[in-house]
């Protein structure tokens, strides 16, 4: 018989906020093996998530901001960039390997499709003449992450130890900004911008080699409810970006997220998350240190349905109920991902 508990995997899904999002604080959070939950069987599991996320809004601190209000900073003599919005496709493909009821490994593999839209340093009012767009199309950050659950013989509670590694595409001008550094990073590809490259957090991928660890307890609270809670603390400790004057390296990420499971019926079971996410600032200068830190809440209704034997459907959405960004970031008002998962 399988018994389901929480655990902690990565952010929205796989792929490390800093790597994936503009707004390195606005990015999924969901803990998507909460929402399928978490066999103590052995045995073989594969998955494929999809997530979207449209960040088409403004933000300074806990507010909306007008594009407008932005350039008018340039108006004044100032350098500030104006983004317009920046969409979010991402496809994670999961395999999990479980040898015995204590030990769990699982890797897990993005492709990254987004595109995005900037005025650049514009100044007000703003024209469509001045915006600028890319997109990026390829293979993200791979993790790998090894879980521990033996320390109790309900396997309730675990211990995560795992790697991001930079199999993504990264990069970014060099210091005297007449070449570039990394592997393939993606340019502009229309508006005046074309030809430049896109930033550097932009990027499929970091270019940093990551280490993950984290934890997760899972604990029945009546005939019916289950709750979840699990954490954690994403950090980079090489980065191949390191030349003088054209080096960035990801801002450490720590998450945590709790929630319940309805579990009367084990064919549709209803849940609730808590996602919250914080980040510190990108470093580096290759990166936008101003504007990629901060502290975002999601919460994320949902449901797993089984659709088959041993094979599982999910649901979410995520709706965003605080923020507190540092500098000027683009913010999602809603964020979704649907998932499937067989295990044998």
């Amino acid at each position: 018989m399988k018994k389901p508990y929480s655990i902690l995997v990565a952010l929205l899904t796989t792929v490390p906020v800093s790597a994936v999002f503009a707004c390195a604080t606005c990015g999924c959070s969901l803990s998507p093996d909460a929402a399928m939950g978490y066999s103590a069987s052995t045995g073989w599991m594969i998955s494929l998530q999809y997530d979207y996320l449209n960040q088409n809004q403004l933000r300074l601190g806990a507010n909306s901001i007008s594009p407008a209000q932005v350039a008018a900073i340039n108006n004044a003599g100032g350098d500030q960039e104006v983004e317009s919005g920046t969409v979010n496709r991402y496809v994670t493909l999961g395999l999990g390997y479980a040898p015995s009821a204590d030990w769990n490994f699982k890797l897990m593999v993005p492709y990254i499709d987004r595109s995005h839209t900037t005025f650049g340093s514009a100044s007000n009012p703003l024209s469509l003449g001045e915006l600028s767009g890319a997109t990026v199309s390829s293979l993200g950050d791979i993790k790998f992450i090894t879980s521990y659950q033996g320390l109790l013989p309900t396997h309730n509670l675990g211990f995560q130890l795992g790697v991001k590694l930079p199999t993504g595409n990264y990069g970014g001008p060099t210091a005297a900004g007449t070449g570039t550094v990394g592997r393939n990073p993606v340019a502009f590809a229309s508006g005046p911008g074309t030809g430049s490259l896109l930033d550097t957090s932009l990027q499929a991928g970091t270019g940093s080699t990551d280490m993950i660890v984290g934890a997760y307890y899972y604990q029945p609270v009546s005939q019916n409810f289950d709750a979840f809670v699990n954490g954690q603390f994403q950090a980079a400790v090489t980065q191949r970006l390191d030349q003088a004057g054209a080096d960035y390296r990801p801002g450490n990420l720590a998450s945590v997220s709790f929630g319940l499971r309805y579990e009367a019926n084990p064919d549709i079971v209803p849940q609730l998350q808590v996602n919250l996410t914080h980040k510190s600032h990108d470093q580096g200068a290759l990166a936008d240190t101003a504007d990629t830190a901060g502290t975002v809440a999601y919460l994320s209704p949902g449901v797993t349905v089984a659709v088959a034997r041993n094979t599982q459907l999910y649901g979410f959405v995520q709706l965003p109920v605080f923020s507190r960004l540092e500098g000027y970031q683009l913010f999602p008002r809603w964020a979704a991902t649907v998932g499937l998962s067989h295990s044998f």
